[in-house]
């Protein structure tokens, strides 16, 4: 970046940063601020950047940071420009094919107004070599001793005491295709997220386009991570009930998925079987790329059985997912049973070539006329993992 770059992107920083808050930057941001901006021109532009790069970005706007020299990709200039500029709702897919060439981020540095050479000065460069070195010393250790000595993990824990809509956008949340009838009953049990199983999937369909209603999703900041999601009492009892987590390369059902869930079936291709309860992992290539492929099918409970003994249902009482993912490696697991603390079970472990960005937690029933049951969360919790070197 040359110097009229910079301050383009100041101007652009400080723009998009106005109309997410309503008033100019002045401090630099902290990490709930960075993540509702960042949730804003996610949801604005269909477009993600980290958080922890924005709030970087505020300490170098604000002059509070001379250590170092921002140095923000085209795509990241491109996403605030469409954030700024208004720029109609695309993908990341979307934008490579068709806008790889980053226009909104050149149409915004033509429009700002070129300085004078009085006016051009690059404070961020300390004039006398003896304080450069200094500061690439200091930034050096700074690097080493926080990322490379001592490996970090960042964890995000949600108990779901607060399901306002308001609190959970700073949490990071965010909704994709809000039924708002359901979705205004996502408080019905105090001190849990209720979700329903809602007409959906993102199973391609001949007849119906991919869709997941009230699909709760937030960003993933690391390539290595330990997700899991608790529920409370779901007992899924018709056809393609079921509720789980969903790891997505993006928000529009183009890009590679990974489905992990607990469900109901009583479809085994015209062979007589009891209906069952399982646990199930389903991968997919992407729009195009033909039908998705069932990596574990895993039954723990038949109807039958359970009305026998009904006794049967408190191991239905809490269950749990869980995704490890270490590079390509997916190890999916499941725990189950009266108390909360009932370990977990391995269902598969597999490669799987994907770098998720969201991570979901859905309720769906498929292209099925079954109930809308409801789906109790208790907590979800993710934590990013020392990747193996």
């Amino acid at each position: 970046m040359d110097d009229f770059d910079f301050l383009a992107f100041a101007g652009l920083f400080k723009g998009a940063y106005t109309k997410c808050f309503g008033h100019t930057i002045k401090n630099p941001m902290t990490e709930t601020e960075s993540k509702i901006f960042c949730n804003r021109i996610l949801e604005q532009t269909g477009l993600s950047i980290g958080w922890k790069s924005i709030k970087n970005y505020s300490f170098f706007i604000t002059g509070a940071s001379v250590s170092k020299q921002e140095n923000p990709s085209y795509a990241t200039l491109d996403t605030l420009a469409r954030y700024v500029l208004g720029a109609p709702y695309t993908t990341e897919i979307q934008r490579k094919n068709d806008e790889g060439h980053y226009p909104y981020w050149f149409l915004y540095k033509e429009k700002f107004p070129a300085p004078s050479k009085k006016q051009v000065h690059v404070k961020w460069l300390p004039g006398t070599g003896t304080i450069v070195l200094g500061l690439i010393v200091i930034a050096i250790s700074i690097v080493y001793f926080k990322f490379i000595a001592v490996p970090k993990q960042d964890q995000f824990t949600d108990y779901f005491k607060n399901t306002d809509e308001n609190a959970m956008r700073s949490n990071g949340w965010f909704v994709k295709s809000k039924d708002t009838a359901y979705w205004n009953k996502r408080g019905k049990m105090p001190g849990q997220l209720t979700l329903y199983t809602l007409r959906g999937d993102n199973w391609p369909d001949p007849s119906s386009k991919p869709s997941i209603k009230n699909l709760l999703l937030r960003s993933i900041t690391s390539d290595c991570f330990t997700a899991e999601v608790h529920l409370r009492d779901f007992v899924p009892k018709e056809e393609w009930q079921q509720a789980g987590m969903l790891l997505l390369e993006d928000t529009v059902f183009t890009g590679k998925s990974i489905r992990l869930s607990l469900a109901f079936n009583d479809n085994f291709g015209g062979n007589k079987m009891p209906s069952e309860i399982y646990v199930q992992v389903i991968t997919s290539l992407g729009n195009g790329f033909g039908k998705p492929e069932e990596l574990a099918h895993k039954p723990f409970f038949y109807l039958d059985s359970i009305r026998n003994n009904p006794e049967q249902m408190k191991n239905l009482r809490n269950s749990a997912l869980r995704i490890e993912k270490h590079g390509n490696k997916f190890r999916f697991l499941y725990s189950g049973g009266a108390n909360e603390n009932g370990a977990f079970i391995e269902i598969v472990t597999r490669e799987f070539d994907m770098k998720p960005k969201y991570i979901g937690i859905f309720a769906i029933k498929g292209f099925t006329n079954s109930d809308n049951v409801p789906v109790s969360v208790k907590f979800f919790r993710i934590t990013s993992d020392v990747c193996d070197q």
